[in-house]
C-alpha cells in the first residue's frame, strides 16, 4: 500500500497540481515570517501565528488532496500518516519525509530530509534563543489535515536542520477520533 501511496503522490505531483515558482514561494513565506516577528516580537506568539496560519491552510489542503486523487477515507493512523507524507508533503511541497519513530499506536514522527521552506534562509541567534521555529507552519498544516480526517492531533517539532540539527522531525501525537458529526440541516 506504501507504494500504491508514493505512486499517487508522484502522479498528483506531475499531473494535478498548479505550480508556483518555488524561489517566489519560499521568499514570500520568508518575508510574512520576517513581518510577524516585527508584529509580535515574541516568537511563541509567532510560532502561534504560523501554526493558526498552517491549520487553515491543511483544513483546505486536505479537501483538495481527497477531490484531486479521488482516495477513500484511510484506514487507520499508520495509513494516514503514509497518505500525508507520501502524497500530502509530495503534491503540495514535493518532498516526501519519511514516516517513523513510532512510540505508540497514535504517536509518531515525519522526517523531512528536505524542508523546502529552508532554502535560503538562515536563523539569527535571537531567533534561535528565543525560540522560532521557522517552518512551523507545517505542524500546522498537518493538524488541519488531520482534523479533516477526523483525528485531533497534537503536532510540533522536535528538530530543525535550521537551528543545527541533523535532521528535521515533526512528532506527531494523535489525541483522539472525532466523531463525523452532520450539519443541522442535512438531517
Amino acid at each position: 500500500m506504501a507504494k500504491q501511496y508514493k505512486t499517487i503522490g508522484d502522479e498528483a505531483w506531475k499531473n494535478s497540481v498548479e505550480k508556483v515558482n518555488a524561489e517566489l514561494f519560499i521568499f514570500t513565506y520568508g518575508s510574512l515570517v520576517v513581518q510577524l516577528l516585527r508584529d509580535h516580537e515574541d516568537c511563541t506568539a509567532v510560532n502561534q501565528q504560523l501554526d493558526k496560519l498552517g491549520y487553515n491552510i491543511g483544513v483546505r489542503l486536505a479537501d483538495d488532496m481527497f477531490a484531486r486523487t479521488s482516495l477513500d477515507r484511510c484506514s487507520d493512523i499508520h495509513a494516514t500518516a503514509d497518505v500525508i507524507a507520501k502524497i500530502g508533503f509530495r503534491m503540495f511541497l514535493n518532498t516526501t519525509p519519511t514516516v517513523g519513530l513510532w512510540s505508540s499506536d497514535n504517536e509518531f514522527s515525519l522526517l523531512v530530509e528536505d524542508n523546502p521552506l529552508n532554502d535560503f534562509c538562515e536563523l539569527p541567534p535571537r531567533a534561535l534563543g528565543d525560540g522560532l521555529w521557522y517552518s512551523n507552519v507545517l505542524c500546522g498544516v498537518v493538524r488541519g489535515a488531520l482534523e479533516m480526517m477526523h483525528m485531533q492531533a497534537r503536532v510540533w517539532f522536535v528538530r530543525d536542520v535550521l537551528r543545527g540539527d541533523d535532521t528535521t522531525e515533526i512528532r506527531v501525537r494523535v489525541e483522539r477520533m472525532l466523531d463525523e458529526e452532520v450539519p443541522a440541516a442535512d438531517e
